[in-house]
């Protein structure tokens, strides 16, 4: 009988203090020793990591799949990213036509110079998403959309899935996939279609070239 009283009182005691709050110290160690949660990777630190380089030089290769086309529509070329003016969007195949997106707006190349376009249009929009998505902005990428984090800094997937009505009109999902910088975007239509921008031969190590320059300041 005294057996068993000393059972239920230790049981008791043992409910006792697993009832009660951890000292956040001990709380603290418990956390830190699970794996991956002290590494964690956020979208604070994926921002910054996107963010730091001054100017990304680099190429692509654009796939837009059509419902109705058998085969995919591949376009080509290079693009310049720099953090305090814009993106240079640069097409080379199957023609040929230059763009410019930053903070004034999006802009095309003619025989006349740069030309403003209108930014109302679902094109803007998605013109306009891609610079936020390369320079990290994730702050200007939460005002549309909800936003979800997996992986680590060398190999990490951003889901996103619009919020504001245009955006819905538009596409039901954005992935993208990187490391150190952006290298996959893939835009999935509400209508079937769909897009993949596959990001190659990123370097962040050459400064702006005079032409470049002289492109950004126009």
């Amino acid at each position: 009988m005294r057996a068993t009283c000393s059972i239920r009182r230790s049981a008791s005691s043992l409910t006792s203090f697993a009832s009660k709050p951890a000292p956040t110290g001990i709380a603290l160690t418990l956390l830190l020793s699970i794996p991956g949660f002290a590494n964690a990777f956020d979208l604070q630190q994926l921002s910054d990591q996107l963010a730091k380089p001054a100017v990304i030089h680099g190429s692509f290769i654009q796939e837009k799949h059509l419902r109705a086309l058998p085969q995919p529509l591949v376009s080509k070329g290079t693009f310049v990213l720099a953090k305090d003016h814009g993106l240079l969007w640069l097409l080379k195949t199957p023609l040929q036509q230059d763009y410019r997106i930053s903070a004034q707006g999006i802009a095309r190349r003619d025989a006349n110079g740069w030309q403003l376009l209108p930014n109302k249009s679902a094109g803007a929009e998605q013109n306009r998403l891609f610079l936020a998505v390369l320079q990290g902005d994730s702050s200007g990428l939460q005002r549309d959309f909800e936003l979800q984090l997996q992986g680590e800094a060398q190999q990490w997937k951003l889901t996103l899935v619009p919020r504001s009505l245009l955006l819905k009109q538009v596409f039901t999902q954005i992935n993208i996939d990187g490391g150190e910088l952006v290298q996959t975007i893939e835009l999935l239509e509400t209508q079937g279609d769909s897009t993949v921008l596959r990001m190659q031969d990123s370097t962040a190590g050459q400064p702006l070239s005079e032409s470049e320059q002289h492109d950004f300041a126009q």
